[in-house]
């Protein structure tokens, strides 16, 4: 479900195939609290449809930004848009993730995923400001205990070890051997590498473990 109360946001999309583009301008039109704006195939023209619809969400297909060029481009000249990359299979286990959030893409989804993944993707992007679908979450990555993940959490948000203590109600101790437990599975040299290293897996946007 898009978030209640705020204005329907408007989405664009970037893909050289006319029927994906016809697709998608099907689905969003469909999708009560979206409005379709409109697309193109050639991410030439990107820089001028951005300007001319100003889309709360812009689509982009992989293929057409493997490097990530346009989606810093785009992202610099507006903080707030929202580029969902659509992964193609042969981007789905190479640095293109990386390289993609590193660049400013703020959600990802199997440019073959099932029309309500879309939308779901899209709507949870929009809610949360950043969103891995689940099938593009790194299989190698590590598995952190679910207090694990809160403590990475908190330390995400800038707090100290002391800090996370008196926010999680435990000793300043037990932070300090949590962290030297995330930064050993991680295989980060301190918190603020683990931190990136955790953005860049998708395992700080997917939302908690289930195992405790």
């Amino acid at each position: 479900m898009l978030p209640p109360g705020r204005p329907a946001p408007g989405v664009a999309l970037i893909d050289p195939l006319p029927l994906y583009r016809e697709g998608l301008s099907a689905l969003v039109r469909r999708t009560p609290g979206l409005r379709w704006l409109g697309s193109t195939g050639d991410p030439h023209s990107a820089v001028r449809l951005h300007d001319r619809l100003r889309p709360d969400v812009l689509l982009v297909d992989s293929v057409l930004d493997p490097a990530g060029h346009l989606a810093r481009l785009l992202v610099e000249r507006d903080p707030a848009l929202l580029i969902i990359g659509l992964v193609r299979d042969a981007h789905a286990r190479g640095t293109y993730l990386t390289t993609a959030l590193d660049a400013g893409v703020r959600g990802v989804v199997p440019r073959n995923a099932q029309p309500g993944e879309i939308v779901r993707v899209i709507a949870e992007t929009c809610r949360s400001r950043a969103f891995v679908h689940p099938d593009l979450r790194s299989k190698e990555r590590p598995t952190l205990t679910r207090r694990e993940y809160e403590v990475l959490a908190l330390v995400a948000e800038g707090l100290e070890n002391q800090q996370v203590a008196d926010h999680l109600v435990v000793s300043v101790e037990t932070v300090r051997t949590h962290v030297k437990g995330i930064l050993r599975k991680l295989g980060a040299r301190d918190r603020t590498h683990a931190v990136s290293l955790a953005y860049r897996s998708g395992l700080l946007l997917g939302g908690p473990p289930v195992l405790e």
